[in-house]
């Protein structure tokens, strides 16, 4: 069990073109930014009604997101959506539900859940083991899991909600990736149980992460609570708008994920090509774990291509998926010039 102490410290994320060029100030820009999980081939832009940004938001356009919602992600009805303006924002008032407890995260995984949970007040470790997470008031699931693409099956999701409501406590179950994962593993049909909550981005499927929208499923109650603490007006009427278009269009779903799914193929294929051994992911990113993968990350990015690192596991890398020809080009060329280097050199090259 790892004790989060700092959990409230910020948190150093991908996709920070500024923070990439002061690490690699010579580096060929624009640089290709392979250090998010986010889908480069976005959703079409529109041009959005005059009234989605010199009105408010109406309440009844909000009900049309929320059903739409429903519909698209298996949750029992609209009144078990919460919409928000991106999933960040409902991570400490989830964790707020509980009077402040023991809150344990599986990890290794996306930090913000420990930071959150610790804004409110819990006393947080991350544990490595599933079971382990009955003993909390407070437990925290990613599945599919960022950045391994570990996945929990339903079944044990289940029992370990059960166990945990008989006590009062709570399972946050974060899908942000399941718009690509095994959708049979989701619990989103399943909140109405109580004692769940499920975490769905928009941004990341659908490659709009600026226009900022999420959603908590969870039961009718524990729905509205949320929607309370949130206020009137939360979700823009932008971000209506095109999760409304977006989230009802079922053939662009269905051709994105097995677009998607070609793609991270591609880059398996790619990264194979090189000796670089992919370890997991999802079909928006790879999961890599190895030695040399700092060597690789410095190597790439003073090659103008930006992955993500994590300081705490120097041996991991997480690749996101190029987003156009001349970039997977790029790639090719810069894992190219790190396959020449001497073998002593590579695995040396110092963390940046």
């Amino acid at each position: 069990m790892k004790l989060l102490s700092g959990a409230i410290a910020a948190v150093d994320h991908g996709g920070s073109l500024g923070r990439a060029s002061a690490l690699f100030p010579h580096a060929p820009q624009p640089f290709v930014d392979l250090s998010t999980g986010i889908n480069p081939h976005s959703y079409p832009l529109f041009e959005l009604p005059a009234i989605a940004l010199s009105r408010l938001p109406e309440a009844a356009q909000l009900r049309e997101l929320a059903e739409i919602a429903a519909s698209a992600y298996g949750a029992p009805s609209a009144a078990h959506v919460a919409a928000a303006p991106g999933t960040q924002i409902l991570l400490p008032r989830v964790a707020s539900l509980l009077r402040p407890g023991k809150a344990l995260v599986l990890g290794p995984t996306y930090a913000e859940h420990a930071r959150a949970a610790a804004i409110a007040g819990h006393a947080v470790a991350e544990v490595g083991d599933f079971d382990a997470l009955a003993e909390a008031d407070l437990a925290v699931v990613v599945n599919p899991n960022n950045p391994d693409g570990r996945v929990i099956e339903k079944a044990r999701l289940l029992d370990l909600a059960a166990r945990l409501r008989a006590k009062g406590g709570l399972l946050v179950v974060d899908e942000a990736f399941m718009d690509v994962g095994p959708i049979e593993q989701s619990l989103a049909g399943d909140v109405g149980e109580g004692g769940i909550v499920v975490l769905r981005s928009f941004g990341k499927f659908f490659g709009l992460a600026g226009v900022r929208l999420g959603f908590a499923l969870a039961d009718q109650l524990t729905a509205e609570r949320l929607d309370v603490q949130l206020g009137p007006w939360a979700v823009a009427g932008p971000a209506l708008e095109y999760g409304i278009r977006a989230l009802s269009d079922a053939k662009w779903q269905a051709e994105m994920r097995q677009r998607l799914a070609q793609d991270a193929r591609r880059l398996d294929a790619l990264l194979g090509r090189f000796d670089v051994p992919v370890a997991g992911g999802t079909g928006l990113f790879r999961y890599l774990s190895f030695p040399g993968a700092s060597g690789l990350f410095s190597a790439l990015g003073s090659s103008g291509v930006l992955v993500r690192h994590f300081a705490e596991r120097p041996q991991v890398l997480r690749f996101g998926l190029p987003g156009n020809e001349a970039e997977w080009q790029r790639l090719e060329s810069a894992l190219a010039a790190w396959a020449i280097e001497p073998d002593d050199f590579r695995s040396k090259r110092p963390e940046i």
